[in-house]
């Protein structure tokens, strides 16, 4: 007889929330185990289908951007901020004869999950499957977003003036050190010795990038089979972490108030107050990569036209000169 449906999505639920091997799980559900590696792909992609039109569609629209960048200047004070994106190793056990592709800097074989993350912690953009060893910076110039950036296809709002302000700027993304310095991505000030204006400038960054940390974070405190390592084939684990996320944005959208508590938060005086996903263990950061992201001209002039906002009456906030 034919297995269930609903014991092969019970088997696969377990195994993504628990990370069981299927040896355990074959003696939890009196399942083959053999059955369940030929199944537990098929559920992942079908979960996958099922769901990511609703939580994670292909396209997005200038209307869906305006409402994130909106949420990014409710919630974290942040206006034109569309997306906060980062990327984190999955371990896995070494693919056959794939040399040392999948060994990354960390000395342990691994795929690269890239996100892109709105101000609610959802996933809006992935790229899944990169070799371990590839820095950011080289995933991210490999991947479909960053000429959709340069070329205007991404759809994102034209330039329009801050709040309070009169000069039209471009809506952008919230980076690190590992991606370019351009007029759609914002990263913070590097040097060592920074000035006044430029650490309020990376406290105000800074505090809205920390929702990608805190996705990922929620997303492996959730799907336990993240942390392990996965001895399934890289296809199988790219299977695997898009059902992850879908199902994190299918709870994000649906369970929204169960899981407040997992996500950082501040207190009335905007002191950090870390979540639950602290307090288990983390994915591992992509590599930032060695070679040197030299911002352009439009770039830089819109990073100090932000931090002279975020210093001047227009832009600043109530409480930033007491947290840099």
């Amino acid at each position: 007889e034919p297995l269930e449906p609903g014991l092969k999505l019970a088997v696969t639920l377990r195994h993504l929330a628990t990370g069981s091997t299927y040896a355990d799980l074959m003696y939890a559900f009196r399942v083959a185990r053999n059955s369940i590696s030929l199944f537990v792909p098929k559920v992942c992609e079908a979960i996958y289908l099922a769901y990511k039109d609703e939580v994670m569609p292909d396209e997005i629209t200038t209307e869906d951007w305006m409402r994130i960048a909106s949420d990014f200047e409710r919630i974290w004070n942040l206006p034109h901020a569309c997306g906060a994106l980062d990327g984190k190793h999955i371990r896995i056990r070494k693919p056959p004869n794939s040399g040392s592709l999948f060994f990354n800097y960390k000395h342990f074989f691994s795929t690269v999950m890239m996100a892109l993350v709105d101000a609610d912690y959802k996933f809006i953009w992935l790229s899944v499957g990169s070799y371990g060893s590839a820095s950011d910076s080289q995933i991210f110039r490999d991947s479909e977003l960053r000429p959709m950036l340069e070329d205007g296809t991404l759809d994102l709002p034209p330039p329009s003036p801050l709040p309070n302000g009169e000069t039209d700027i471009p809506y952008f993304l919230i980076g690190d050190d590992a991606f370019p310095l351009r007029s759609w991505m914002m990263k913070p000030y590097s040097r060592k010795r920074l000035d006044h204006d430029e650490r309020i400038f990376n406290y105000r960054l800074s505090r809205a990038r920390r929702i990608v940390e805190n996705a990922f974070g929620i997303l492996a405190m959730r799907f336990q089979i993240l942390i392990g390592t996965m001895q399934q084939l890289p296809e199988t684990v790219d299977l695997i972490v898009l059902s992850c996320t879908t199902l994190h944005n299918l709870l994000r959208i649906r369970k929204r108030a169960d899981l407040q508590l997992f996500a950082d938060e501040e207190d009335n005086n905007h002191n950090l107050i870390e979540g639950q996903w602290r307090q288990g263990a983390q994915l591992t950061d992509g590599d930032p990569g060695y070679q040197r992201n030299f911002g352009n001209a439009a770039g830089i002039d819109q990073r100090n036209y932000l931090k002279n906002y975020f210093n001047s009456e227009a832009g600043a906030v109530d409480w930033q000169e007491n947290m840099i």
